[in-house]
Protein backbone atom coordinates (compact mmCIF):
# COMPACT_ATOMS: atom_id res chain seq x y z
CA UNK A 1 0.00 0.00 0.00
CA UNK A 2 1.29 3.37 -1.16
CA UNK A 3 0.22 6.85 0.62
CA UNK A 4 1.49 9.75 2.58
CA UNK A 5 1.74 8.59 5.99
CA UNK A 6 -0.53 10.35 8.50
CA UNK A 7 -0.52 11.65 12.01
CA UNK A 8 -0.98 9.27 14.29
CA UNK A 9 -1.76 9.25 18.35
CA UNK A 10 -2.22 6.07 20.53
CA UNK A 11 -3.32 5.70 24.47
CA UNK A 12 -2.87 2.61 26.75
CA UNK A 13 -4.41 2.56 29.50
CA UNK A 14 -2.95 0.34 32.24
CA UNK A 15 -3.65 -1.21 35.53
CA UNK A 16 -1.33 -4.02 37.08
CA UNK A 17 -0.55 -5.48 34.00
CA UNK A 18 3.29 -4.33 33.54
CA UNK A 19 4.50 -7.14 31.10
CA UNK A 20 1.60 -6.69 28.89
CA UNK A 21 1.71 -3.45 28.67
CA UNK A 22 5.78 -3.25 27.57
CA UNK A 23 4.80 -5.98 24.92
CA UNK A 24 2.46 -3.94 23.27
CA UNK A 25 4.26 -0.96 23.55
CA UNK A 26 7.48 -2.60 21.86
CA UNK A 27 5.48 -4.42 19.26
CA UNK A 28 3.95 -0.88 18.23
CA UNK A 29 6.98 0.87 18.37
CA UNK A 30 8.70 -1.75 15.99
CA UNK A 31 5.99 -2.00 13.18
CA UNK A 32 4.84 2.05 13.56
CA UNK A 33 7.61 3.97 11.94
CA UNK A 34 7.15 7.48 11.61
CA UNK A 35 4.75 9.98 13.24
CA UNK A 36 3.12 8.50 16.20
CA UNK A 37 2.58 9.86 19.83
CA UNK A 38 2.37 7.07 22.58
CA UNK A 39 0.74 7.65 25.51
CA UNK A 40 0.55 4.92 28.31
CA UNK A 41 -1.56 5.66 31.26
CA UNK A 42 -1.61 4.01 34.34
CA UNK A 43 -4.38 4.00 36.55
CA UNK A 44 -2.71 4.05 40.11
CA UNK A 45 -2.26 0.70 39.90
CA UNK A 46 -1.53 -0.80 43.02
CA UNK A 47 1.03 -3.13 42.46
CA UNK A 48 3.83 -0.32 41.16
CA UNK A 49 3.05 -0.96 37.39
CA UNK A 50 2.98 3.26 36.52
CA UNK A 51 6.14 3.41 38.81
CA UNK A 52 7.74 0.45 36.54
CA UNK A 53 6.44 1.62 33.19
CA UNK A 54 8.06 5.30 34.00
CA UNK A 55 11.23 4.04 34.65
CA UNK A 56 11.40 1.78 31.73
CA UNK A 57 13.67 2.74 28.93
CA UNK A 58 11.27 1.91 26.00
CA UNK A 59 14.41 3.44 23.17
CA UNK A 60 11.98 5.83 21.77
CA UNK A 61 10.81 9.33 22.36
CA UNK A 62 7.66 8.71 20.76
CA UNK A 63 6.51 7.10 24.24
CA UNK A 64 5.16 8.80 27.13
CA UNK A 65 4.25 7.43 30.07
CA UNK A 66 1.49 9.23 32.28
CA UNK A 67 0.86 8.02 36.26
CA UNK A 68 -2.65 9.24 37.49
CA UNK A 69 -2.76 9.66 41.03
CA UNK A 70 -6.23 7.57 41.54
CA UNK A 71 -8.41 5.22 39.37
CA UNK A 72 -10.48 7.22 37.04
CA UNK A 73 -11.61 3.93 35.10
CA UNK A 74 -11.48 3.18 31.35
CA UNK A 75 -12.89 5.77 29.63
CA UNK A 76 -11.48 8.45 32.04
CA UNK A 77 -8.18 6.77 31.52
CA UNK A 78 -8.27 7.16 28.22
CA UNK A 79 -9.78 10.66 28.21
CA UNK A 80 -6.59 11.77 30.21
CA UNK A 81 -4.64 12.62 26.53
CA UNK A 82 -7.19 14.24 25.09
CA UNK A 83 -5.79 17.87 25.60
CA UNK A 84 -2.28 16.26 24.23
CA UNK A 85 -3.64 15.39 20.76
CA UNK A 86 -2.38 17.08 17.49
CA UNK A 87 -2.89 14.05 15.06
CA UNK A 88 -5.47 12.77 12.78
CA UNK A 89 -6.18 9.26 13.49
CA UNK A 90 -6.34 8.41 17.16
CA UNK A 91 -6.03 4.65 18.86
CA UNK A 92 -7.26 3.44 21.53
CA UNK A 93 -5.84 -0.05 22.16
CA UNK A 94 -6.14 -2.66 25.12
CA UNK A 95 -2.66 -3.44 26.84
CA UNK A 96 -3.07 -6.94 26.16
CA UNK A 97 -3.11 -5.88 21.67
CA UNK A 98 0.02 -7.18 20.29
CA UNK A 99 0.58 -5.87 16.78
CA UNK A 100 3.04 -7.94 13.92
CA UNK A 101 2.64 -5.41 10.92
CA UNK A 102 2.06 -1.45 10.41
CA UNK A 103 -1.71 -1.56 10.98
CA UNK A 104 -2.02 1.36 13.08
CA UNK A 105 -0.33 3.43 9.74
CA UNK A 106 -2.80 1.29 7.35
CA UNK A 107 -5.94 1.40 8.67
CA UNK A 108 -5.42 5.15 9.65
CA UNK A 109 -4.86 5.25 5.66
CA UNK A 110 -8.03 3.44 5.13
CA UNK A 111 -10.04 5.57 7.70
CA UNK A 112 -8.77 9.04 6.25
CA UNK A 113 -9.64 7.57 2.61
CA UNK A 114 -13.15 7.03 3.32
CA UNK A 115 -14.79 10.36 4.37
CA UNK A 116 -18.04 9.13 5.59
CA UNK A 117 -16.20 6.69 8.00
CA UNK A 118 -15.01 8.23 11.89
CA UNK A 119 -14.31 4.71 13.13
CA UNK A 120 -12.78 2.01 12.44
CA UNK A 121 -11.51 -1.15 13.56
CA UNK A 122 -9.51 -4.39 12.44
CA UNK A 123 -10.11 -8.04 12.52
CA UNK A 124 -8.75 -9.17 16.13
CA UNK A 125 -7.30 -12.78 16.60
CA UNK A 126 -6.57 -15.14 19.60
CA UNK A 127 -2.38 -15.52 19.71
CA UNK A 128 -2.94 -18.96 18.78
CA UNK A 129 -4.84 -17.83 15.36
CA UNK A 130 -8.04 -18.35 16.52
CA UNK A 131 -10.52 -15.38 15.09
CA UNK A 132 -12.18 -13.08 17.60
CA UNK A 133 -16.00 -12.51 17.66
CA UNK A 134 -15.70 -8.54 18.48
CA UNK A 135 -17.99 -6.52 16.17
CA UNK A 136 -21.41 -6.46 17.44
CA UNK A 137 -24.55 -4.98 17.02
CA UNK A 138 -26.35 -2.46 19.36
CA UNK A 139 -26.63 -3.99 22.66
CA UNK A 140 -30.10 -4.76 23.79
CA UNK A 141 -31.50 -6.25 27.67
CA UNK A 142 -31.29 -9.38 26.23
CA UNK A 143 -28.47 -9.60 24.11
CA UNK A 144 -26.16 -8.67 26.92
CA UNK A 145 -28.14 -10.90 29.30
CA UNK A 146 -27.78 -13.81 26.62
CA UNK A 147 -24.06 -12.93 26.41
CA UNK A 148 -23.31 -13.81 29.93
CA UNK A 149 -25.22 -17.68 29.83
CA UNK A 150 -23.81 -18.49 26.32
CA UNK A 151 -20.36 -19.64 27.32
CA UNK A 152 -21.79 -22.47 29.45
CA UNK A 153 -24.75 -23.22 27.53
CA UNK A 154 -23.45 -23.88 23.80
CA UNK A 155 -26.11 -24.57 21.27
CA UNK A 156 -28.79 -22.91 23.35
CA UNK A 157 -31.09 -20.26 22.84
CA UNK A 158 -28.81 -17.64 24.79
CA UNK A 159 -25.54 -19.01 22.41
CA UNK A 160 -27.87 -18.50 19.47
CA UNK A 161 -28.90 -14.85 20.74
CA UNK A 162 -25.16 -14.38 21.63
CA UNK A 163 -24.27 -15.62 17.87
CA UNK A 164 -26.73 -12.87 16.25
CA UNK A 165 -25.16 -10.18 18.24
CA UNK A 166 -21.76 -10.62 17.70
CA UNK A 167 -22.80 -10.67 13.90
CA UNK A 168 -21.49 -14.45 13.59
CA UNK A 169 -24.60 -14.95 11.23
CA UNK A 170 -23.25 -11.66 9.09
CA UNK A 171 -19.96 -11.67 6.27
CA UNK A 172 -17.47 -10.12 8.23
CA UNK A 173 -14.98 -10.67 5.49
CA UNK A 174 -14.96 -7.67 3.87
CA UNK A 175 -15.23 -4.18 5.21
CA UNK A 176 -18.86 -3.13 6.85
CA UNK A 177 -20.59 -0.73 9.17
CA UNK A 178 -20.94 -1.88 12.78
CA UNK A 179 -23.06 -0.74 15.44
CA UNK A 180 -20.64 -1.68 18.60
CA UNK A 181 -16.78 -0.78 18.23
CA UNK A 182 -14.85 -3.02 20.92
CA UNK A 183 -12.76 -0.81 22.80
CA UNK A 184 -9.80 -3.15 22.41
CA UNK A 185 -8.98 -1.63 19.39
CA UNK A 186 -10.35 1.46 18.22
CA UNK A 187 -9.14 3.93 15.59
CA UNK A 188 -11.05 6.92 15.50
CA UNK A 189 -10.40 10.38 13.44
CA UNK A 190 -8.58 12.74 16.29
CA UNK A 191 -11.15 15.60 15.56
CA UNK A 192 -14.08 13.71 15.72
CA UNK A 193 -13.01 12.60 19.55
CA UNK A 194 -12.05 15.56 20.97
CA UNK A 195 -14.92 17.02 19.88
CA UNK A 196 -17.35 14.10 21.33
CA UNK A 197 -15.18 14.60 24.80
CA UNK A 198 -13.92 11.69 24.51
CA UNK A 199 -15.46 8.76 26.78
CA UNK A 200 -18.52 9.59 29.19
CA UNK A 201 -17.20 9.13 32.73
CA UNK A 202 -19.75 8.35 34.48
CA UNK A 203 -18.91 4.74 33.02
CA UNK A 204 -16.26 3.33 35.27
CA UNK A 205 -16.00 -0.02 33.34
CA UNK A 206 -18.38 -1.64 31.00
CA UNK A 207 -19.96 -1.11 27.69
CA UNK A 208 -18.38 2.41 27.84
CA UNK A 209 -17.17 1.64 24.26
CA UNK A 210 -20.81 1.21 23.10
CA UNK A 211 -21.62 4.28 24.58
CA UNK A 212 -18.43 5.68 22.64
CA UNK A 213 -19.63 4.10 19.30
CA UNK A 214 -22.90 5.81 19.71
CA UNK A 215 -21.91 9.13 19.77
CA UNK A 216 -19.19 8.82 17.62
CA UNK A 217 -22.14 7.35 14.78
CA UNK A 218 -23.86 11.09 15.41
CA UNK A 219 -20.79 12.13 13.24
CA UNK A 220 -20.29 9.47 10.90
CA UNK A 221 -20.18 5.59 9.87
CA UNK A 222 -18.43 3.05 12.37
CA UNK A 223 -16.58 0.07 10.30
CA UNK A 224 -15.60 -3.53 10.66
CA UNK A 225 -11.75 -3.36 8.47
CA UNK A 226 -10.85 -6.97 8.24
CA UNK A 227 -8.58 -7.32 5.87
CA UNK A 228 -6.05 -5.11 8.66
CA UNK A 229 -5.35 -7.39 11.75
CA UNK A 230 -3.66 -7.36 15.78
CA UNK A 231 -3.34 -10.30 18.13
CA UNK A 232 -5.81 -9.91 20.86
CA UNK A 233 -5.01 -11.77 24.42
CA UNK A 234 -8.54 -11.22 25.33
CA UNK A 235 -8.39 -12.00 29.14
CA UNK A 236 -12.20 -12.76 29.06
CA UNK A 237 -13.73 -14.39 32.40
CA UNK A 238 -17.05 -15.61 33.91
CA UNK A 239 -18.79 -12.69 35.59
CA UNK A 240 -17.99 -13.99 39.61
CA UNK A 241 -17.17 -11.22 41.27
CA UNK A 242 -20.53 -9.14 43.01
CA UNK A 243 -19.03 -5.89 42.86
CA UNK A 244 -17.92 -6.35 39.06
CA UNK A 245 -21.40 -7.66 37.90
CA UNK A 246 -23.10 -4.93 39.92
CA UNK A 247 -20.76 -2.53 38.18
CA UNK A 248 -21.91 -4.02 34.52
CA UNK A 249 -25.62 -3.77 35.66
CA UNK A 250 -24.99 0.16 36.35
CA UNK A 251 -23.50 0.28 33.26
CA UNK A 252 -26.28 -1.48 31.18
CA UNK A 253 -28.82 0.89 32.59
CA UNK A 254 -27.37 4.01 31.91
CA UNK A 255 -26.55 2.58 27.98
CA UNK A 256 -30.52 1.92 27.61
CA UNK A 257 -31.48 5.35 29.63
CA UNK A 258 -29.24 7.58 27.13
CA UNK A 259 -29.71 5.51 23.73
CA UNK A 260 -32.84 3.35 24.09
CA UNK A 261 -34.23 -0.32 24.42
CA UNK A 262 -34.81 -0.83 21.24
CA UNK A 263 -33.49 -2.90 18.48
CA UNK A 264 -30.07 -1.79 17.41
CA UNK A 265 -29.73 -0.19 13.79
CA UNK A 266 -27.40 -2.51 12.50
Amino acid sequence: MSYSPAVLSACIVSYCDYDEVCAAVRSILQYTPGDLSLFVVDNASPDGCGDRLRETDFGDPRVQVICLPRNVGFGGGHNTVLPQLDSQVHFILNPDIVVDSNVLQDLAQWLLAHPDVAMATPQLYFPDGRIQHLPRRKPTPWALFARQLAPRMPGSIFDRADRHYTMQDEDLTRPRPIAFCTGSFMAVRTDIFRQIGGFDTDYFMYVEDADLTQKVLQHGKVYLVPQFRAIHAWHRAPMRDAGKFKMQLSSMMRFFKKWGIGKGNI
